[in-house]
């Protein structure tokens, strides 16, 4: 049995018909990228696995267990955390506050302790600025904090939404390195991002989405070596 599993879900905004039919699974230990254009339905993808979206049609099933019923909060205590697009984080809150709002759903405090030197340990910025206000951090150390906030719920399933979006190239490839790191230490990932070429080189898999639909499906190293997605999303022609 798959870890998640997407059975021919359909998703709306109002009249919208964002996500049409899509199925997908991901299995325990991947790291699976979806790929796509802008206004493809990747976000949407992980807002309805999440919670924050409810599929009109389909089910969304996390170890056997259909998520339609739990609301957003709930399916967090799960086991499922999302690092939104933006980052989100809460800019008046201190970094230390925010990784305490990672952990809301949790009352084990050594295990909360240990895991907040596991993340301090991923990330010494984030140490060195842990009593600082987290709306004047750097655009990579905000992205640092909102992947630090979501581990802090010590989720079997991280949902990473364009985690290199607006970030300088050196930065791009500190993030990748600590997706794989992450997902090293036994966490799952499904992988949303824009930088298609370095997604795939560190997923297993991957899905590429257009206009609400999965086009194609693939291993990692299939989807690099396919003649459209090399026009389309790795640019060479």
């Amino acid at each position: 049995m798959a870890m998640l599993e997407l059975e021919n879900v359909h998703a709306y905004y109002g009249y919208i018909h964002a996500l049409q039919g899509i199925s997908m699974t991901v299995e325990k230990g991947e790291i699976v990228a979806l790929i796509g254009a802008n206004g493809a339905g990747k976000t949407t993808t992980l807002r309805t696995i999440s919670g924050l979206l409810k599929p009109r049609q389909g089910r969304v099933l996390l170890d056997g267990e259909d998520l339609a019923k739990y609301k957003a909060h709930e399916i967090v205590y799960k086991g499922v955390a999302m690092v939104p697009e933006g980052r989100g984080i809460f800019a008046k809150l201190t970094v230390a506050e925010n990784l305490d709002m990672g952990a809301y759903s949790r009352n084990d405090k050594k295990g909360i302790a240990e895991d907040l030197e596991r993340v301090f340990t991923l990330f010494p910025r984030l140490k060195e600025r842990r009593n600082q206000v987290a709306g004047t951090l750097s655009g990579g150390e905000q992205q640092m904090l909102a992947t630090a906030r979501a581990l802090m719920a010590r989720p079997r399933l991280l949902l990473m939404d364009e985690p290199s979006m607006g970030l300088a190239p050196v930065l791009v490839e500190a993030v990748f390195d600590t997706i794989q790191e992450i997902n090293k230490k036994g966490t799952t990932i499904l992988l949303v991002e824009q930088n298609a070429l370095m997604a795939l080189q560190i997923a297993d898999r991957g899905y590429v989405l257009q206009t609400g639909e999965i086009v194609l499906s693939d291993t990692a190293e299939g989807l690099r070596q396919n003649p459209m997605v090399q026009k389309a999303y790795l640019g060479i022609e």
